[in-house]
């Protein structure tokens, strides 16, 4: 069984920060290329990073570089995503989800090219 657990969200001021976790389970998480998505109510969701299985390349969208910053850690089967100065614009759920087992250099912010999924976890931005 493939699990993707994601955590570390809830309510913060505008300007805070957070860092979120996803744990894998039924998988080497070394093999896989990771991605952090989110999706407010009403919009489609949208990738926001990811860091591929070789090299550990990240690549970010325009609106949270600078903000955000994905990390692994293979031994600990377990990936971050620390977000800094939280804009109200940011309040959503996110998502962790892993293409793989593959060995690549890039990654793609395209929902469909990823293989399983973690349930989210909320964040809210709030005054």
């Amino acid at each position: 069984q493939v699990q993707l657990v994601e955590s570390g969200g809830g309510l913060v001021q505008p300007g805070g920060s957070l860092r979120l976790s996803c744990e894998a389970s039924g998988l080497s998480l070394g093999y896989y290329t990771i991605g952090w998505f989110r999706q407010a109510p009403g919009n489609e969701r949208e990738g926001v990073s990811c860091i591929s299985s070789s090299d550990g390349n990240t690549y970010y969208a325009d609106s949270v570089k600078g903000r955000f910053a994905i990390s692994r850690r293979n031994a600990k089967n377990t990936a971050f995503l620390q977000i800094n100065n939280l804009k109200l614009e940011d309040t959503g759920v996110y998502h962790c989800a892993v293409r793989g087992p593959s060995w690549t250099t890039t990654c793609l912010l395209d929902e469909g090219w990823y293989d399983y999924w973690g349930r989210g976890t909320q964040i809210t931005v709030s005054p």
